[in-house]
């Protein structure tokens, strides 16, 4: 009996202490990040240098970001803004308070277009 009070206790604390967001999409998301012409560039996103197109994994962020190149032909800022994360709003109505704190301390609430396309010549 002593086992399924503590097994229920801990379940009732997790599911306070978490949210939907945190727990379905995580901190991170990955983003595809392409060229309009479908050139092989480096770019700079997140502080990660990479050569795009690429799939990148970045931390999701109430802010927007930008992502820089300095490939010839190519545009020097592209901005990508974030927005609320659907599955945010299921948490405010099943979890309430806690859980949706959860989401947007870790930054879990927020997301990126899954796909940025850096426009090219």
């Amino acid at each position: 009996m002593k086992k399924v009070v503590m097994m229920a206790s801990i379940i009732a604390v997790a599911s306070l202490t978490t949210g939907c967001a945190t727990i379905f999409k995580g901190k991170t998301q990955k983003v595809n990040i392409a060229t309009s012409n479908n050139e092989q560039i480096s770019v700079n996103v997140d502080g990660k240098t990479v050569t795009a197109p690429s799939v990148v994994e970045l931390t999701r962020k109430d802010s927007g970001l930008t992502v820089t190149t300095s490939a010839k032909g190519c545009t020097p800022n592209t901005s990508v803004e974030s927005s609320i994360e659907p599955v945010f709003f299921v948490n405010i109505l099943s979890g309430g308070p806690f859980g949706s704190t959860t989401d947007y301390v870790t930054g879990s609430m927020w997301k990126y277009d899954s796909n940025i396309v850096v426009n090219c010549k």
